[in-house]
């Protein structure tokens, strides 16, 4: 099974790409993880660039995108909005079919942002029709480098918490893939 990981945040030192990027070291055995954190190397969302203009950068990640079997995005929320390296990674795609049937889950890496996820879980209701809204894992990491994001990731407590949200998400991909099949 692959997964793509998607950050909302172009930032370097980001918590959510920190976050992602640890929970591509916990997915279980035989999860193939990819982590995107690279949403400013995407051009500006055009309508007349799609088709035969789509750029390569485009092509690329929607084929990304295609080639996944589930998709989990962590975004930081940008004054109370999706940050628009993000809103503008869903444009490209509003108009395409990739995402359409493509399981959704979010991972939040703070304790704020939700005006962020509401709108978020809005426009991501309208692109994918298995969206999985309750499907949801906070973690407040908020402040945090990239190692202390690894280390707290490490104890206990929050490593059962990764590991019930990947576990959950991956058996309702299992669920929803075999529901097409029928």
């Amino acid at each position: 099974m692959k997964i793509l990981a998607i950050s909302g945040s172009s930032r370097r030192l980001s918590t959510n790409t920190a976050l992602l990027n640890a929970m591509k070291e916990m997915a279980p055995e035989g999860v193939e993880f990819i982590v995107f954190s690279r949403l400013d190397s995407l051009p500006i969302f055009s309508p007349d660039a799609e088709g035969a203009l789509t750029p390569e950068v485009v092509c690329d990640f929607i084929k990304l995108v295609q080639e996944c079997d589930g998709l989990i995005i962590s975004s930081p929320e940008y004054a109370r909005a999706i940050p628009g390296g993000l809103k503008n990674a869903i444009d490209w795609m509003v108009s395409r079919f990739e995402i359409v049937d493509k399981p959704v889950a979010l991972a939040h890496a703070s304790h704020r942002g939700d005006d962020m996820l509401h709108s978020l879980r809005l426009v991501l209701s309208t692109v994918s029709s298995k969206f999985f809204e309750d499907h949801f894992l906070r973690i407040s990491l908020i402040g945090k480098a990239p190692d202390e994001v690894y280390e707290l990731l490490r104890s206990t407590e929050l490593q059962k918490d990764v590991s019930r949200f990947l576990d959950t998400y991956l058996a309702e991909i299992r669920g929803s893939s075999s529901q097409c099949i029928d």
